[in-house]
C-alpha cells in the first residue's frame, strides 16, 4: 500500500519527482561556474584574454545545441533525456579535469572548444527533463514550480564553489572532477522518481503551502551560504561540519512528499473504513438505449453526425492555421508570431549582458585587485536564486489575484540591471560587491520568468523546443557581449594599467545601455499578456 502511495502516478510521487527535479538543478548550474577555473586554462594553454573568452563562448555555445533536447523532449521519456546529459557532462568536464589536473598533456585549442561545448550542452538535458517534465505536472502553479527549479540553477554555483572550498581549498582540478561525476550520479538516481504524471492526478488544495515549504528550505540555504561566504576564511574542521549541514539541508525537501504521502494514506484508510460500514453499493441500472425503429431514421442520423464532423473539422482547421495567444503553438507557428521575437529579443538584452559580467567577473576582480574572485561568483550565484525564487512566487500571486502580466516583472528588472552595470564601472571599493548582489538579482528575475511566460504564450505541447530556442539567447549573448565586446575592449585597453581601469569603466555600461533599450521592447508583449490573462 505505502509503495502505491508514492507510485509515479500518484500525488506523492508527483511531488517525489519535483524533490529529484530540485536536486537534479542544484547541481547542473555548471555553466556558471567557468571564472573558478578560467585562470588555471589560461595560464596552463597560454591564452590571451580574447582566447579565454572564446572558451567561454565555446562552452555557451553547447548551448545552442540545446535545440536537440527541445526536439527529443516530446520523442524520449525524461529518464533517457537526463541519462543523455548525465553522460555528456561527466566526457565534457572529465577531459577538463585531466588537462587541468595535468593527467594528460594540454589538447589543442580546437579540441578545448569541443569538451567546453559538450560540458555546457549536458546542461540544456538536464534543465529540458526537469522543466518540461514538472510544469507539465503542475499545470496551474507555472510560476512557483519555474521559480524554485530556475532558483536552485542559480544556486547551484555557490554549493559547488563552497563545496570545492570547504573540502579541496579552491582546487580548480578538484573542482572539475565535481562537475564531472556528481552531476552524473545525481541524474542517475533522478531517473528512478521523475516521471510525467497523468493530468488526471488531482491537485492538492495544499499545494501553495507545500511550495511555501520547499520555498523556506530554500531560502534557509541561500541564507547559509551566504554567511558562510561572508564569514571570511575557515578551518577545515568548520568547513567540513559546514557541508555536511548544506547536505542536510539539501535533503530536508523530502519531507513534503513524506507528508503527502501519509495523508493520502490516512485519507484512504477513512474511506475504506467508511465503505465497510455502509457496505456495498446497490448498482444502478441504466435505461437502454433506444435504436432508431427504421432504416431512414439511421441513415439520417449517421448523415447529421456527417455534416457536424465536417463543420468541426473545418473550424479546427481554422484555429490550427492560427492559434490564438494561450494554445498550443508548433515552432513555426511561434516563429510567425511577433510576440515570439519581442520575448526573444527582450530575453537576449537581459541575459546576454549578465552573461558577459559572469565569464569576465575573474578578470574584473583581478583588475580592481582582489586575488579571490569565488566571493563574486556566489554572490551572484545566491542573488541571482533570491531573483528567481522571489519573481517565480511573487509573479505567480500577482497573475491570479490582480492579473499583473509576467512581463512587467522583465520590464522592471532590466532597469535595475542596468543601475547594476553602472554600479560596476564606478570601480570603487565595495562597487564590485553591490554590481554583483544586483546583476545576479535581477538575472535570476529573467530566467524565472520567461519560462512561465512562454508556456502561457505558446502552450504546453511544444514547450520544450521553445523554451531551448529562447535559450540560444545564452550563447548568442556570450558570444555578442563577451566574445567579441568585452574581450575585445580588454585586449585592446589594457595596455597600462589607467586603460584598463577605463576598461572597467566602459566594459559594464555598454550592457547598461543594452538594458534601456531592452525595456521598452516589453510594452507590447505586456498589452498581449493582458489580452490573455482577460480571455
Amino acid at each position: 500500500m505505502v509503495a502505491g502511495l508514492f507510485s509515479l502516478n500518484s500525488s506523492a510521487g508527483k511531488w517525489l519527482g519535483l524533490v529529484t527535479a530540485v536536486w537534479v538543478q542544484a547541481i547542473s548550474g555548471n555553466n556558471y561556474t567557468f571564472a573558478n577555473y578560467s585562470n588555471a586554462l589560461k595560464t596552463l594553454m597560454a591564452l590571451n584574454q580574447l582566447q579565454l573568452n572564446n572558451l567561454s563562448v565555446a562552452k555557451d555555445i553547447g548551448k545552442a545545441f540545446g535545440i536537440l533536447a527541445g526536439f527529443a523532449s516530446d520523442r524520449l521519456s525524461t529518464p533517457v533525456i537526463l541519462l543523455i546529459g548525465s553522460v555528456e557532462g561527466l566526457i565534457g568536464y572529465g577531459v577538463q579535469w585531466l588537462v587541468v589536473s595535468k593527467k594528460i598533456r594540454p589538447l589543442a585549442y580546437w579540441q578545448m572548444c569541443i569538451f567546453l561545448g559538450l560540458g555546457g550542452n549536458s546542461t540544456t538535458w538536464m534543465n529540458t527533463a526537469v522543466l518540461v517534465t514538472c510544469i507539465r505536472n503542475f499545470r496551474k502553479n507555472r510560476g512557483p514550480v519555474s521559480g524554485i527549479l530556475k532558483g536552485y540553477v542559480g544556486l547551484s554555483t555557490a554549493i559547488f564553489t563552497d563545496l570545492c572550498s570547504a573540502l579541496f581549498s579552491n582546487s580548480p582540478s578538484s573542482f572539475l572532477l565535481m562537475l564531472a561525476i556528481v552531476p552524473a550520479a545525481v541524474c542517475i538516481f533522478s531517473i528512478l522518481f521523475l516521471r510525467e504524471v497523468d493530468p488526471s492526478v488531482a491537485e492538492d488544495k495544499g499545494e501553495a503551502w507545500y511550495f511555501s515549504a520547499i520555498n523556506s528550505i530554500s531560502v534557509v540555504i541561500a541564507l547559509y551560504l551566504l554567511a558562510y561566504n561572508v564569514s571570511g576564511h575557515h578551518s577545515l574542521v568548520f568547513s567540513r561540519a559546514f557541508s555536511a549541514i548544506l547536505l542536510l539541508l539539501m535533503v530536508l525537501p523530502l519531507a513534503v512528499p513524506i507528508y503527502v504521502g501519509w495523508k493520502s494514506l490516512r485519507l484512504r484508510n477513512v474511506t475504506d473504513l467508511e465503505q465497510q460500514q455502509v457496505g456495498n453499493p446497490v448498482p444502478i441500472q441504466e435505461a437502454p438505449v433506444t435504436k432508431p425503429t427504421s432504416v431512414e431514421e439511421e441513415e439520417k442520423a449517421s448523415q447529421q453526425e456527417e455534416e457536424k464532423e465536417e463543420v468541426v473539422k473545418k473550424e479546427e482547421g481554422e484555429i490550427k492555421k492560427r492559434p490564438v495567444m494561450g494554445e498550443d503553438h508548433t515552432i513555426l507557428q511561434a516563429f510567425r508570431s511577433l510576440d515570439f521575437w519581442i520575448l526573444f529579443v527582450s530575453f537576449l538584452c537581459g541575459v546576454g549582458t549578465g552573461m558577459a559580467v559572469m565569464n569576465n567577473m575573474g578578470q574584473m576582480g583581478i583588475a580592481l585587485g582582489h586575488s579571490n574572485v569565488s566571493i563574486f561568483v556566489a554572490l551572484m550565484s545566491i542573488w541571482g536564486f533570491f531573483g528567481r525564487i522571489g519573481s517565480g512566487t511573487i509573479s505567480e500571486y500577482c497573475l491570479k489575484k490582480y492579473a499583473t502580466p509576467r512581463p512587467l516583472w522583465n520590464a522592471a528588472s532590466q532597469i535595475l540591471m542596468a543601475g547594476g552595470y553602472a554600479i560596476m564601472a564606478i570601480a570603487l571599493p565595495g562597487s564590485l560587491y553591490m554590481g554583483s548582489i544586483v546583476v545576479g538579482f535581477c538575472y535570476g528575475v529573467r530566467l524565472a520568468v520567461t519560462v512561465p511566460t512562454a508556456s502561457e504564450l505558446f502552450g504546453l505541447k511544444y514547450f520544450g523546443l521553445i523554451y531551448n530556442i529562447l535559450i540560444l539567447n545564452l550563447p548568442l549573448g556570450s558570444f555578442l557581449f563577451s566574445g567579441m565586446l568585452a574581450g575585445f575592449l580588454y585586449d585592446s585597453q589594457a595596455t597600462h594599467t589607467a586603460r584598463r581601469r577605463q576598461h572597467l569603466r566602459w566594459g559594464p555600461l555598454l550592457p547598461a545601455c543594452v538594458c534601456d533599450h531592452g525595456v521598452g521592447i516589453h510594452r507590447r508583449i505586456c498589452v498581449g499578456c493582458c489580452t490573455c490573462i482577460s480571455d
